[in-house]
């Protein structure tokens, strides 16, 4: 059985700060000149969310913003940004974020050619109500969960609730001359190819869910996932498949318990699952994994690779980013069994 090191906190909300004051969570990594350059969600007053900036080296932070470095500036983000996964794709920063407007959870995303300036494109996931997207699932092959998860999102939020998309991650380079992204329709984690973001309007999600069944990864198939899952990391791509880091969640004594898993994809086809692990890479163990805002919870976003080690960020307890590290060569040889 593979495991991480026992990982360290890496960034706490600092007292006084007050965009963060409720926590740091869910961090975009990328590194660039030697430094790691971490996004954040960061928690203020209300569960208000924007975007925090640091810099870390030898997971220290040697430079940190005293304000967000991205704020809701449009309607579909009014209720907060959070949750960010960001790509190097063919010489700019892409950074996919979900966007809140306080009844439904969007995926939007910016870019930047530096890491400083950036630029909001808007949103790309479906734009429709979760009503009628229940009315395209319905002449799939899908797992009853995808229906189930509409009748609760229309009865928790309300019948105009759209479709929630989260949990979204570009792949680094285009798959058989197509981008690929993904992303993840409750409970499932899929898979989308398109020629430019300028497609994915709601023409191209009608005509993808018709066909959702053909592009899901992965559905809940463990104990440890078997509410649901998402996507975590941005795909990383190695000598054996893309790598993929995600999260699952199992529900026990109608308590959320959130875990990191592992698979590894087909090179060329994504959608192939080449392994997974049968168990969590990693579990809530700590006391700050235990607990937090929210306990038990271990959200892998954030994936950096050096020296043969694969270095994992994670949100733990919806409160603070830590670390865990585990020998990559040994992770896809346990993969590949």
């Amino acid at each position: 059985m593979i495991k991480t090191d026992e990982g360290i906190v890496v960034l706490e909300s600092r007292p006084g700060i007050e965009f963060e004051n409720g926590g740091v969570l869910n961090p975009a990594c990328v590194e660039k000149d030697g430094l790691i350059h971490m996004f954040y969600r960061a928690v203020g007053k209300g569960n208000f969310s924007t975007i925090g900036y640091c810099q870390i080296k030898d997971n220290q932070v040697i430079y940190q913003t005293d304000k967000p470095l991205l704020v809701p500036e449009y309607d579909y983000e009014s209720g907060g940004m959070e949750d960010p996964r960001i790509t190097l794709f063919e010489g700019k920063y892409y950074l996919l974020y979900t966007a809140y407007d306080g009844k439904s959870a969007l995926i939007a995303y910016a870019t930047s050619p530096d890491l400083k300036t950036w630029d909001k494109k808007g949103v790309i996931s479906a734009q429709m109500s979760y009503d009628r997207a229940e009315d395209i699932f319905r002449n799939n092959k899908l797992d009853r969960r995808y229906g189930l998860f509409e009748q609760w999102y229309r009865f928790a939020i309300g019948d105009n609730v759209k479709l929630w998309e989260k949990d979204a991650a570009l792949f680094p380079k285009r798959i058989d001359g197509k981008i690929a992204m993904i992303h993840r329709v409750l409970p499932g984690i899929q898979i989308c190819y398109f020629d430019k973001f300028e497609d994915l309007n709601n023409e191209y999600w009608e005509k993808y869910l018709a066909n959702l069944d053909d592009y899901i990864v992965l559905d809940p198939q463990e104990k440890f996932e078997g509410a649901y899952v998402g996507g975590g990391c941005v795909p990383l791509e190695t000598n054996d498949g893309w790598l993929l880091i995600y999260h699952g969640v199992n529900i026990k004594n109608n308590l959320r318990i959130y875990h990191a898993g592992a698979m590894l994809l087909d090179i060329n086809d994504p959608k192939k699952v080449i392994g997974r692990l049968p168990y969590p890479l990693f579990s809530p163990q700590a006391d700050w994994e235990k607990q937090g805002v929210v306990n038990n919870v271990v959200f892998p976003t954030g994936a950096i690779v050096k020296d043969g080690l694969l270095s994992i960020y994670y949100g733990a307890g919806d409160k603070r980013i830590a670390v865990k590290s585990v020998i990559i060569k040994d992770l896809l040889e346990e993969l590949k069994k």
